[in-house]
């Protein structure tokens, strides 16, 4: 499965349907395609990229069972019952959902800092139902929750990749990866503190992969 599908998969079914990010707006138009929402609302914060999910979804935008916000994150979007915000950096993600709350279930592809969004999840009560990693020419993480019910607290190896891709046959290719690079830059001339750096990281990575960490 492509990248959107992974996404789309994790989607269910809800009354009003918000895509943040939309981009080209192929995940509202899977939920609406399989009936799985009444309503979707699409935002961004660029009209250009919005206006090409208009373009994708102009049947239901006339119909009016779609309604396009052009707004920074969460700050035009009302009355979602699931929420989709893919394709954004970690530190983007605390932010929006520190300025507009945390949805009642939301679905989240974090670009970078997984840790940091996991962390402000479980620290806000949230109960995480899905937290694991797919390929798709690149690795991604995925997450899938509530904002009510969490009561679960994360290892280390939970924190930094999430509870359910440590199952995952392909956090181990991922892992694999990781390290090579970083095997690589020990290869080359650096400052101690930075070398120590990564030979802890090498170390915790050898650890997780071997399910000792």
């Amino acid at each position: 499965m492509g990248r959107i599908e992974q996404i789309c998969s994790r989607l269910g079914r809800c009354g009003v349907f918000a895509d943040v990010g939309c981009d080209h707006g192929y995940c509202t138009q899977y939920m609406l395609k399989n009936d799985l929402c009444d309503r979707a609302i699409i935002s961004d914060i660029s009209s250009k990229s919005l206006n090409k999910a208009r373009t994708l979804l102009k049947k239901h935008c006339d119909e009016g069972r779609v309604t396009a916000v052009c707004c920074d994150g969460l700050t035009g979007v009302e009355g979602a019952d699931l929420v989709l915000i893919a394709g954004m950096g970690g530190d983007e993600i605390i932010k929006i959902l520190k300025e507009s709350g945390i949805p009642e279930r939301f679905v989240l592809q974090p670009m970078s800092n997984l840790p940091a969004v996991r962390a402000y999840l479980l620290g806000s009560g949230c109960a995480i139902e899905e937290d694991n990693i797919f390929k798709d020419g690149k690795f991604y993480f995925i997450i899938k929750g509530g904002s009510v019910g969490g009561k679960e607290s994360y290892t280390k190896s939970q924190l930094a990749f999430g509870r359910d891709s440590l199952k995952n046959a392909v956090l181990r290719e991922y892992i694999s990866d990781e390290a090579a690079k970083i095997r690589g830059y020990l290869s080359e001339h650096m400052l101690e503190e930075n070398r120590r750096m990564l030979e802890e990281r090498l170390q915790f990575l050898t650890g997780v992969y071997e399910g000792e960490t």
